[in-house]
């Protein structure tokens, strides 16, 4: 029975255009279905028949807002699932400039479906580990300073619900855990609200000068990651560097 039930799974993603809705999805945002059509570059008509497939299996929900119908992840542990299916199919060797400068910057910074990875998602789980936001002693606590710290900066800290507050999550790139769970969800969200990065819908993160004082409240040295070449300039945005305002917090 679970040999069918995996096999049934494996071949909702098997279809490309399914498989590069799932992928855009990752973003954490709700898509059109015409947005999800360009995505994968298809008719509307066969992305509405694909996401009803993905629907019936579990993996997207259907949202309303107005006359307006979205699309999303259902839950995070679909966006886990394709996450780690994509991280699975990064690990073969990028080929051309433009496939190794992608990795280059999703392997600095990215969403990992809502919250920060890469290089400076496990600068975050360091960093608020060691400024007391974040305590390990009884697993993965938000102490009461870290709520006081996250509050000052403008961080909505959610009430225990059914999602863990905090929990590791290994990063494929780093091979060291970045921090999942409701509140790095809403660091991420307060920091693209705030304009600290901007994120594009490959889910590379780019780190804005905004960013640097509130990073480093939450024991992030933007300055010191190393990450300039990588958040800019193989962010595809060549005139930020002819102009010098590479919107870069890295030294």
């Amino acid at each position: 029975m679970e040999t069918v039930a995996l096999a049934e799974v494996a071949a909702v993603l098997a279809d490309p255009s399914r498989a590069t809705m799932c992928l855009a999805l990752l973003d954490g945002r709700a898509w059109t279905i015409g947005e999800l059509a360009a995505a994968a570059r298809i008719a509307v008509s066969t992305a509405s028949e694909h996401v009803t497939r993905l629907h019936d299996a579990g993996f997207v929900a259907r949202v309303k807002q107005g006359r307006h119908a979205y699309v999303r992840i259902a839950d995070p542990r679909v966006a886990e699932l394709v996450e780690h299916l994509a991280q699975h199919a990064e690990h073969r060797e990028p080929v051309g400039l433009k496939a190794t400068l992608r990795t280059q910057r999703l392997s600095f910074a990215r969403s990992c479906y809502d919250h920060l990875a890469g290089t400076v998602g496990v600068a975050l789980r360091e960093g608020l580990i060691a400024k007391g936001i974040v305590d390990t002693g009884d697993g993965l606590t938000l102490t009461a300073a870290g709520r006081e710290v996250l509050g000052e900066l403008g961080v909505a800290v959610p009430e225990r619900g059914r999602r863990p507050l905090l929990r590791d999550c290994l990063d494929w790139t780093e091979r060291r855990d970045h921090l999942a769970g409701a509140v790095p969800a809403a660091i991420l969200a307060r920091a693209v609200d705030a304009g600290w990065v901007t994120r594009d819908r490959q889910r590379a993160v780019r780190l804005r000068p905004a960013g640097e004082n509130p990073f480093a409240a939450l024991g992030v040295d933007l300055a010191t990651l190393g990450g300039s070449r990588v958040s800019c300039s193989a962010v595809g945005h060549p005139s930020d560097h002819s102009h010098g305002g590479n919107g870069c917090t890295n030294r």
